[in-house]
């Protein structure tokens, strides 16, 4: 008996039977190793109900989320207001749906604009070395020894706060810890035999780059803008919070936190800021969790 070119004693499949089972393909071993972290899947769950509900946000709401109401502010939690009303009567549960897009939205177009800065530098920074590989490594420098909380508050006061300046701000302001991963995947790849090979056969540069190499650096960057996504969402948030981000009536997680401030909300409903925190707390927590899990489905030394 045997198995591709392998031969195969009867001895030996009676000793071991699994020797004639086909053996598991990557995609099979990826999902077995990821959905053996627990909290990897709560993360995973509940990040597809927040993503659901942000997206049906128009079907779920139960109220316009600009809509006011003088006679019912501050109201707590009922059954007509799920989650009660803030100080200006608008429902609670409507704007945390409209808010979660908002955050959700500025956190997945901030990374792609940085994955797409982050992957170009580190792609040409590793690929070629040399001249081009120190210039651009010391931009990356320079931009990290700038506190990052000072350049963000710097940058926003420049442009009008709204979603599309936060992204062109978070994406201008995160790409690098993007480009030095990259780099280090292109430092370790390019010597491998298929890049060798396409260089040796004239392949072109830019193929090589993006048709080759990038493709086999994928799992880390994978992992890398999934805990970006978690660091922007709290970044987001903090600005908001500060009044540098999201503008009112547009609910976002952070400017629904920044009502809070005021001291008559902290008296008469001090269960407000519980929800909008508690959201941005374990959305966060979901994105790390769920990187975590893909870092160890992703890590060929694995078990």
């Amino acid at each position: 008996m045997s198995q591709g070119n392998v031969e195969i004693t009867d001895q030996e499949l009676q000793m071991n039977p699994h020797l004639l089972e086909k053996p598991d393909t990557l995609t099979k071993i990826f999902f077995r190793k990821f959905l053996q972290n627990k909290l990897a899947i709560f993360g995973a769950i509940f990040l597809f109900i927040i993503i659901m509900a942000a997206i049906l946000a128009p079907v779920i709401a139960p109220y316009p989320f600009e809509a006011q109401s003088l006679t019912k502010k501050l109201l707590p939690p009922s059954a007509e207001y799920w989650l009660g009303t803030d100080r200006y009567g608008r429902d609670v549960f409507t704007r945390l749906l409209y808010g979660g897009r908002i955050s959700l939205l500025v956190g997945f177009g901030s990374v792609a604009g940085a994955l797409v800065i982050g992957i170009t530098v580190g792609a040409l920074a590793g690929y070629y070395g040399g001249i081009i590989d120190a210039i651009l490594m010391r931009i990356v420098d320079i931009i990290i020894s700038i506190p990052s909380l000072f350049l963000l508050i710097t940058i926003v006061t420049i442009f009008n706060p709204g979603v599309n300046s936060l992204i062109l701000v978070f994406a201008l302001t995160s790409w690098t810890s993007t480009a030095r991963l990259v780099r280090g995947e292109f430092l370790t790849l390019r010597t491998r035999d298929f890049v060798l090979a396409s260089r040796t056969i004239g392949t072109r540069a830019s193929r090589i780059i993006f048709g080759h190499i990038l493709p086999n650096a994928m799992g880390p960057i994978i992992v890398s803008a999934t805990l970006l996504i978690g660091s922007v969402i709290l970044s987001e948030a903090g600005l908001s919070y500060l009044g540098l981000g999201i503008q009112p009536p547009t609910p976002s997680w952070g400017n629904m936190l920044q009502d809070a401030q005021d001291f008559t909300v902290l008296m008469k409903a001090p269960w407000y800021p519980f929800f909008p925190g508690v959201l941005i707390l374990l959305t966060v927590l979901s994105f790390n969790f769920v990187g975590d899990g893909l870092r160890d489905a992703l890590d060929p030394k694995g078990d």
